[in-house]
């Protein structure tokens, strides 16, 4: 009888049709027991209860996303589990969604959408909705892994001033720690894996920090920033604006955020392209192919 894969959630045909040629496939974690390989994304829990639910039979979780903070790796470890992800694939789509909410979130589309749809536009105006440029603004890129270098590749079109933050360096930017980073800063965007040390790395302290009319973009993660210091400067400033993508407790938004209209929010769609999402779904199902196979994943996390 074929291996058992179960799918926690949903999978593209692009990597469920080469899951289903070779193993014996079901949908939903109530399947869990005695599966060989879970297929999980960003919004599934895998912790240790999870695990002993697969029971002995479990030899991998391959998660459908770059991020793998969902996932106890320590537990995984202590029970001979292959944790994979699907980093490289997703890496231009989610770059170019960070770009598109900088600009998005500059230029004050959100309001001005809204503006339109609600009837209220009323004609040219010269000074409605005055927003900034990135030509000539200073960009900070915290984290310049691939998705951050991306967006610094991105970026070199409009001809800002590039800051960033990373132990790598990158030729024509210029290399800051974080606080002068904000400081400097007239957009800041965030590209690091969520973690105990980087929880709320944007806190009430750093926001104090960020430079007066500046703009914070976040598609990596949402636990990286306090909410609630995120919606007071907002309010009261140094932040003129935000673009999320991801959310601290997604999908549960604050009212007090769903209430400002200087925000641009995003239903977690980084990777939302088809190529992507296909190219993500292949990786996966290649992951579990290889761990059943006895031979070393594509993209295992270390």
């Amino acid at each position: 009888m074929p291996p058992l894969v179960v799918v926690a959630r949903s999978l593209p045909a692009a990597g469920l049709d080469l899951l289903r040629d070779r193993f014996d496939v079901a949908s939903g974690l109530e399947n869990v027991a005695g599966a060989a390989a879970i297929v999980t994304d960003a919004s599934v829990p895998v912790d240790a209860e999870l695990l002993d639910a697969a029971g002995p039979s479990l030899r991998v979780v391959a998660n459908f996303a770059v991020g793998y903070d969902n996932i106890d790796l320590q537990a995984c470890r202590e029970r001979g589990v292959v944790v994979t992800n699907t980093p490289d694939v997703l890496t231009n789509a989610t770059a170019e969604l960070a770009l598109a909410l900088m600009l998005a979130a500059a230029r004050r589309l959100g309001e001005a959408e809204r503006i339109v749809r609600r009837g209220e536009w009323t004609g040219w105006e010269p000074e409605q909705l005055l927003g900034r440029e990135l030509a000539g603004a200073t960009v900070g890129i915290v984290g310049l892994g691939r998705i951050g270098s991306r967006v610094a590749d991105l970026l070199e079109g409009f001809s800002p001033r590039l800051l960033y933050t990373s132990r790598r360096e990158r030729p024509g930017a210029e290399r800051r720690e974080l606080d002068e980073l904000v400081a400097e800063s007239d957009f800041v965007t965030l590209h690091v894996p969520l973690s105990a040390e980087t929880r709320h790395l944007v806190d009430s302290r750093l926001l104090a920090l960020f430079k007066p009319g500046s703009i914070l973009v976040n598609t990596a993660r949402g636990g990286l920033v306090d909410t609630e210091a995120l919606v007071r400067a907002l309010r009261q400033g140094p932040l003129a604006a935000a673009g999320l993508d991801v959310y601290e407790h997604e999908p549960e938004l604050p009212p007090e955020l769903l209430e400002l209209e200087n925000v641009v929010l995003a239903p977690h769609i980084g990777s939302a392209t088809r190529s992507a999402r296909d190219a993500m779904a292949r990786l996966v199902a290649e992951n579990v192919i290889a761990v059943l196979e006895g031979r070393e994943p594509p993209t295992p996390v270390p």
